[in-house]
């Protein structure tokens, strides 16, 4: 597994001319409006600043404030998070605009990166299963668990990872609006890898735990 940074790249999203035998099967880029709702937080954010506001009227009224100074300390909290919001989500456009998921017959890649231009090489080899993860608004994730033995950045690759999983990163392609149809293309190209029965593809409804996309089977992984 390997990072490229600052890479000529022959085609969009490839840091390098696939090597003969080797095709392109898929490629995609995230949803920035769910990228910024599920990656960004702006939601949550939105909601931070909302309490803050009712919690200074409420303190305001509480200790017999004037109307005035109650608007104008409202209004400059909601200016605050309404910057907060807008800055988060300009960094999710930018993010979701520069990153392309690769899947080709032998790996899948992650280019990302808005200053600095980085490419996530994750060979079959490495890949011990994908999961994929739908939402309501269409969108899905697919978090691929990779050989423990591989050192993944979290910083570096955030927010291109699965949440909550720190101490062992998973890559992830992140809200896809065609994350079923990348989903089966990744089974199919991992089965085909590993040898048939090795495999098997779901997908996940809405709301739901993450649904297997592929797991190498238990005699390939010991061996």
């Amino acid at each position: 597994m390997s990072h490229d940074d600052l890479a000529f790249e022959p085609m969009p999203g490839l840091p390098a001319p696939l090597p003969k035998g080797e095709n392109l099967l898929w490629q995609g880029s995230p949803r920035w409006q769910s990228l910024a709702l599920n990656a960004y937080y702006v939601r949550l954010v939105a909601l931070y600043f909302g309490g803050l506001v009712l919690w200074r009227v409420g303190i305001g009224l509480n200790e017999g404030h004037t109307f005035s100074a109650v608007a104008l300390s409202c209004i400059w909290i909601a200016g605050l998070g309404a910057t907060a919001v807008l800055i988060l989500s300009i960094l999710a456009y930018f993010s979701a605009r520069m990153t392309i998921y690769s899947i080709t017959s032998e790996r899948v890649l992650l280019r990302h990166g808005v200053a600095v231009p980085l490419t996530l090489n994750i060979p079959f080899s490495l890949l011990e299963a994908a999961d994929l993860r739908m939402r309501r608004d269409g969108t899905g994730d697919i978090a691929m668990r990779v050989d423990p033995s591989q050192r993944i950045a979290y910083l570096v690759n955030w927010p291109h990872l699965r949440p909550s999983q720190i101490t062992l990163p998973q890559p992830s392609f992140r809200s896809l609006a065609d994350a079923e149809a990348a989903a089966r293309v990744l089974g199919e190209a991992m089965s085909a890898h590993v040898g048939p029965g090795g495999l098997r593809v779901a997908a996940a409804a809405p709301g739901k735990e993450p649904a297997p996309v592929g797991a190498r089977p238990r005699r390939a992984a010991a061996a």
